[in-house]
């Protein structure tokens, strides 16, 4: 009778395992499908068949295709696709670790830092460097700065995590507070610069910064799948998580210097780009549940999924223009998100 239920337990468990693993190569896919249209869309449409022939590097292509594709449009539908996976981890672990289904680094004031790090440099710049270099180090800068704030106060004993999310807003109205008196103060052309940053944009992406991004990205993710099974546990709860050995304050810490690092560096080189955070982890949640090991790559697959789409969306709402990718994912993600709300219900 017993070996009978075990052997049940383990093929539901199997079942599970088997339908996660599904959900991960459909997200997989709606990347790839993304990549290929991202580099399809644009001023000038791109045939199909003559995207899949450069990206595979068949003979026969045209150097016109060969180059609009490697130098122009494929760092930007790469750098869609690392973005949105390293928004959406930084989110979905900003909600395991502090518990609270809100919690995103946009939520927790590290693009309002972002923004204010990048608005100064644009309206005084910044030691006479060139600003393609001066606002990703701003930006990147005052987003470990207010990381450092959180550090702090995560590092107090008998800080609850459920008052984290408390500082994190206040930063956030500080931030946003500092950033409309750069803006106030500003002439009105910087004005127009910082708010085109602000916006959100892919496109000024290139392999240098692409290469940077990808390697923080995945360093920063694979420290955090090693600490996959803490933060699981994490969710049963602090008092459990203890029982079962996590070290809760190192834990805290050491996620939110990676997620900080992992986010910092994305929006230093793209803007500010919301919701993927929020949104992704509850998509990821609601088909994979709560287990890291699959959680946290079904995020990652599901932010980049959605960036991507929004990326592509964003040059084929005008033909011949290029809206803000930010706008977009604004646009796309609070309907989606009403919805994740409206379902559980």
């Amino acid at each position: 009778m017993t070996q009978a239920i075990t052997d049940h337990i383990i093929r539901e468990q199997r079942k599970i395992e088997k339908k996660r693993r599904m959900v991960l190569l459909i997200f997989a896919v709606a990347c790839l499908v993304g990549l290929v249209l991202d580099v399809m869309t644009g001023p000038s449409m791109l045939p199909i068949n003559d995207v899949v022939e450069a990206l595979l590097r068949l003979t026969g292509v045209e150097d016109t295709t060969q180059t609009i594709v490697y130098d122009l449009r494929l760092p930007i539908a790469l750098m869609a696709l690392l973005v949105g996976a390293s928004l959406g981890a930084g989110g979905a672990e900003m909600q395991t670790l502090l518990n609270n289904p809100m919690a995103s680094p946009y939520t927790l004031g590290l693009a309002a830092a972002a923004g204010f790090g990048a608005s100064l440099v644009i309206a005084f710049g910044c030691l006479g460097l060139p600003l393609q270099y001066a606002v990703p180090i701003g930006a990147f800068v005052m987003t470990m700065i207010a990381s450092a704030v959180l550090f702090l106060f995560a590092s107090l004993k008998q800080f609850a995590a459920a008052t984290l999310i408390l500082v994190g807003i206040a930063l956030l109205f500080i931030f946003q507070s500092l950033l409309s008196l750069v803006q106030f103060i500003a002439s009105p052309e910087v004005s127009q610069q910082i708010l085109f940053w602000l916006f959100g944009n892919l496109n000024k992406a290139t392999w240098t910064n692409l290469a940077v991004v990808a390697v923080v990205s995945t360093v920063c993710i694979v420290l955090l799948m090693r600490d996959g099974w803490q933060l699981t546990a994490l969710r049963l709860g602090e008092e459990r998580a203890a029982a079962l050995g996590v070290n809760l304050t190192r834990l805290r810490i050491r996620t939110l210097i990676l997620v900080a690092m992992m986010t910092a560096t994305a929006i230093s080189f793209v803007g500010v780009i919301g919701f993927i955070g929020l949104v992704a982890p509850h998509v990821a949640r609601l088909l994979v549940g709560e287990d890291q090991r699959y959680f946290l790559p079904a995020t990652m697959l599901a932010g980049a999924a959605f960036l991507s789409f929004s990326s592509v969306l964003s040059k084929v709402i005008i033909p011949g223009a290029l809206f803000p990718v930010g706008i977009v994912t604004s646009f796309v993600g609070v309907p989606f998100l009403f919805w994740i709300i409206w379902s559980k219900r």
